[in-house]
């Protein structure tokens, strides 16, 4: 196993139960948009050989090396292109990849970037106030809290953490910013506390709507999930089948309400999928997982 592999280990989320949706068969056509260390790539491509084909695309170059290590040996049955999850119908026309079979996606950060203290995702350790899947574009949470005003500061931290004291935390960051105190996931996690203190024993850490909402505004993780939603009955073959993988309800409710407003696409899952006890024992991050799939309805399906 590659250094790679070992330095990008992810326990993936619902595998078996996302299979199971998207169904692989010898010589079809798949993309996992969110590829992470490959685990639900890995059985797509076991379960579609001996000719079935996957694209994946990932922003992190570290995931896109570990999974190349880890799909090594499917050869040129794999395609790993480093792009965003909502380029998906862009990346298909350039490489004339043809219609999808199944589309899987796992929203959100993985357990190695959270991991790792320099991406700066997590307040587990200290680290550089980053938190950008891309490590080589775009701005980072320091840049951007920065750039934003104390209002729109407060309304990326109520609307993306769904925090209700969003305005006084916007300003403690943007006192620490004039005082030239936020440079560390330490400073940012200090700054909430000094409007939210936590208390003894508290299993959530209070910074952490925080965390979460300038993780996806940086991002634009909502953004490339609308721009994902909107391409599927496009991308996918008739038959074909998306499987996403939420984690919290911002996501989810995007998800559910395109499955079921798009008249292209048929519901496979009116409640969201989620772990069984085992799973969420076993993996704390499954517990908050919920997938959802649907069908790309036939046109003459669609038309009557």
């Amino acid at each position: 196993m590659s250094d790679a592999t070992h330095t990008f280990a992810h326990a993936t989320v619902l595998l078996e139960e996302t299979i199971g949706l998207i169904a692989p068969r010898a010589g079809g056509r798949y993309a996992d948009v969110t590829l992470g260390g490959g685990g639900h790539a890995e059985a797509i491509l076991e379960r579609s050989g001996p000719d079935g084909v996957l694209l994946g695309i990932d922003r992190d170059t570290r995931a896109l090396d570990a999974a190349r290590a880890r799909l090594a040996r499917f050869g040129a049955r794999a395609t790993l292109v480093q792009a965003e999850a909502g380029s998906l119908p862009q990346v298909v026309a350039e490489l004339g990849f043809g219609a999808l079979d199944g589309v899987v996606a796992d929203l959100g950060v993985s357990s190695p970037q959270l991991d790792d203290a320099t991406r700066g995702f997590s307040f587990r350790a200290a680290g550089p106030l980053d938190m950008r899947m891309d490590p080589s574009r775009g701005e980072t949470a320091k840049e951007l809290a920065e750039r934003l005003s104390e209002t729109e500061l407060a309304d990326v931290i109520y609307q993306l953490g769904d925090e209700r004291k969003s305005r006084p935390i916007a300003r403690a960051i943007k006192r620490a910013i004039e005082a030239e105190q936020l440079e560390t996931t330490d400073d940012l996690r200090a700054a909430v506390h000094r409007v939210i203190r936590p208390r003894h024993h508290q299993r959530i850490d209070p910074a952490t709507r925080t965390f979460q909402a300038l993780r996806i505004a940086v991002n634009d993780e909502l953004g490339q999930l609308d721009r994902l939603l909107a391409a599927l009955p496009d991308v996918l073959a008739e038959g074909g089948v998306a499987a996403i993988i939420s984690f919290h309800s911002l996501e989810d409710r995007r998800v559910k309400n395109a499955f079921r407003e798009d008249p292209r696409l048929e519901r496979l899952t009116k409640k969201p999928i989620v772990a069984g006890d085992e799973e969420a024992t076993a993996n704390p991050r499954a517990r908050s997982a919920k997938l959802r799939g649907a069908r790309r309805r036939p046109e003459a399906e669609v038309r009557s």
